[in-house]
């Protein structure tokens, strides 16, 4: 997935000469300290950092969509307008987020509908997000996870502001996204439950094969 990447923040390498390989079906877990360059990963996989030498590949994915193209990414921002609803919030990630090309046909409703009763919004779905606490605005970004069909998963400390039993439903879905073959690539400090997962522990200036 990739190869010797060189990756740099303010004219500081972050990241030297990293290769790694996540197989479908698995998840990659970003352990290390602060500042040890898990958030600069997650954000070059997901094509918003260039490197400044090697390379990121998807292997087996579409060939007219860039890697950057087949990710979902959820940072530390939730990415909701506050004066939409919270549904209203989720369809426009449906359309969005739909492959191009894929035309009207791919059932944006029923896959928002999904999303809102697995990460436990439904009796919230006529709110403005702006009035969600914490929590349930973090659930509203992670619930953008189910309302367009992507095979990697980019979570940059996802369980931030979650409780017990929501971090519990993250991992649930997490790992039913690996057991269908998907990818996940976790950054964070705290064990997220997860299956099929490795652990890849960065540090500064950190150098891997």
């Amino acid at each position: 997935m990739a190869d010797t990447l060189i990756l740099a923040r303010g004219g500081r390498t972050v990241v030297d000469r990293l290769s790694f390989t996540v197989d479908a079906g698995h998840a990659l877990v970003l352990s290390g300290a602060n500042g040890a360059g898990k958030t600069t990963l997650i954000r070059a996989l997901a094509g918003f950092l260039l490197p400044v030498e090697g390379q990121i590949v998807l292997e087996g994915g579409s060939a007219d969509r860039t890697p950057a193209e087949q990710c979902h990414f959820v940072g530390h921002q939730n990415g909701m307008k506050s004066s939409l609803t919270v549904e209203e919030n989720l369809l426009f990630w449906a359309d969005f987020l739909r492959a191009p090309g894929a035309g009207p046909g791919v059932e944006p409703p029923k896959r928002v509908a999904d999303a809102l009763t697995r990460f436990d919004l439904e009796p919230l779905s006529d709110i403005p997000a702006g009035y969600l606490s914490a929590g349930q605005k973090r659930r509203l970004g992670l619930a953008r996870l189910l309302v367009a069909e992507r095979p990697v998963w980019l979570l940059d400390e996802p369980t931030v502001s979650l409780d017990t039993r929501s971090a519990g439903l993250l991992a649930a879905l997490v790992n039913a996204h690996t057991a269908a073959g998907g990818i996940v690539v976790a950054a964070t400090h705290l064990d997220l439950g997860l299956d099929r997962a490795d652990e890849l522990r960065l540090g500064p200036r950190e150098v891997a094969a």
